[in-house]
C-alpha cells in the first residue's frame, strides 16, 4: 500500500501548503493529494485557496510525487469541459504526475453560484454526463454536446499531454460504482470497505488503484492533539450523506455540536503513538486499498509532523 499526504485547502495559507508539499516529497511519501474547496468545513480551519492555482505551483516545486484532486467536483462551480483544460494543463506541467479525482460534490463549496443543490440522484447523472465531456475532450478532436444538464461547443483541448490524464472517481456504494467504475481508472473511498473495493474490481474500471484517505492528528501532547482534532475535524464523522448536504461552515458546527473530544479520539489516531496509527492503516490495506492518504489535522503542526513522519512513521508504516 502506497502512502500519502494530503495537501488540506481548508487549514493552511497557500504559499505554507506549497512548502508543505515540497516537504512531503522530500520525508519520502509516495504522493500528495490536494482537496479543493471553496469553504473551510469549520471556521476554526480558516482557510480555502484556490486548489488549481496552489495545483501548478506544486508541480514547478515537487519532481517525484504523484499529485492528485481529492476530489474535483466538476458539475457545479466548475463547468466540465474547463475541468478538462485544467487537468491536461496540470498534467503537462508535472510531467504526466497528475490524477484527476471527481466526486459529486458538497453543497458546502458549490452553493457558491447560486444554482441551486440538486438532489444525489440528479447529482450522479451530472457526474457521469460530466465524465463523458472530460474523457471525450481527453481523447483529442473537437467535442459538441447536447445534454440533458451541460452544452459544449466546438471545444479542444490544445495542449493534450502525451500521457493521459488518469480518473479517480469517488464511490460510496453499488449505485455510485456501476455508474461511474466504465468511465474512470481508478476509486477513491473514505472509509475501508472492503465491500466497495470488492464491488470496484469487477465494474469495469480502466485501473486498478483504490484510494483512501485517514486523518490522524500527531503531537506529543496526546491531550492537545485530541483537543485539535476536536476543534477542527468534529465534522467528519458525519458520514456523506451529512456531510455532501450541509450549506455552510455554521451548518457543520451545528451538526456536531454535541460531539465530545473523545467521541472524536475513538474514531481519529491522536498523539504520537505510531502502533495506533499502523494498526488503522492495516484496516485500509486489508480492505483491498492499494493507495492510503494522511491528513494531519492543524495548519500549524505540518513542519513537525512531516519531521516526525520520515523520523518515525513512515519507517513503521513501510515495515509493517
Amino acid at each position: 500500500m502506497r502512502l500519502g499526504y494530503t495537501l488540506m485547502t481548508e487549514q493552511v495559507s497557500p504559499p505554507d501548503l506549497v512548502r508543505h508539499a515540497a516537504r512531503a516529497e522530500e520525508v519520502g511519501f509516495d504522493f500528495e493529494v490536494m482537496s479543493d474547496h471553496y469553504f473551510p468545513w469549520l471556521d476554526e480551519q480558516g482557510h480555502a485557496g484556490y486548489a488549481w492555482s496552489m495545483l501548478g505551483a506544486v508541480t514547478q516545486v515537487t519532481r517525484r510525487v504523484e499529485l492528485m484532486t481529492y476530489v474535483t467536483c466538476p458539475t457545479k462551480r466548475y463547468h466540465p469541459a474547463v475541468v478538462a483544460q485544467k487537468a491536461a494543463t496540470v498534467q503537462l506541467l508535472s510531467d504526466g504526475r497528475f490524477t484527476l479525482g471527481v466526486g459529486s460534490g458538497e453543497n458546502l463549496n458549490e452553493h457558491v453560484v447560486g444554482g441551486g443543490w440538486p438532489s444525489v440522484d440528479v447529482r450522479h447523472e451530472m457526474l457521469v454526463e460530466a465524465l463523458e465531456i472530460i474523457n471525450g475532450l481527453f481523447d483529442g478532436g473537437y467535442v459538441n454536446h447536447r445534454g440533458q444538464h451541460f452544452s459544449v461547443e466546438s471545444a479542444k483541448l490544445w495542449d493534450l499531454p502525451e500521457v493521459r490524464v488518469p480518473i479517480a472517481a469517488a464511490v460510496s456504494g453499488p449505485a455510485s460504482i456501476a455508474k461511474l467504475a466504465p468511465l474512470v481508472d481508478h476509486m477513491v473511498a473514505v472509509e475501508p470497505n472492503a465491500d466497495l473495493v470488492q464491488q470496484w474490481s469487477g465494474a469495469g474500471s480502466r485501473g486498478e488503484r483504490k484510494i483512501g484517505q485517514m486523518p490522524i492528528s500527531f503531537d506529543r501532547d496526546r491531550e492537545a492533539a485530541v483537543r485539535r482534532a476536536h476543534e477542527q475535524f468534529r465534522w467528519f464523522g458525519g458520514g456523506w450523506k451529512v456531510n455532501s448536504e450541509l450549506p455552510g461552515t455554521a451548518g457543520f458546527a451545528a451538526a456536531s455540536q454535541f460531539v465530545r473530544p473523545e467521541d472524536v479520539a475513538e474514531s481519529i489516531p491522536c498523539g504520537d503513538d505510531v502502533s495506533a496509527i499502523v494498526e488503522a492503516a492495516a484496516e485500509w490495506r486489508e480492505a483491498g486499498f492499494t493507495d492510503l492518504a494522511l491528513i494531519q489535522i492543524g495548519g500549524d503542526t505540518q513542519e513537525e509532523f512531516l519531521t516526525w513522519a520520515a523520523d518515525e512513521l513512515l519507517p513503521a508504516l513501510a515495515e509493517s
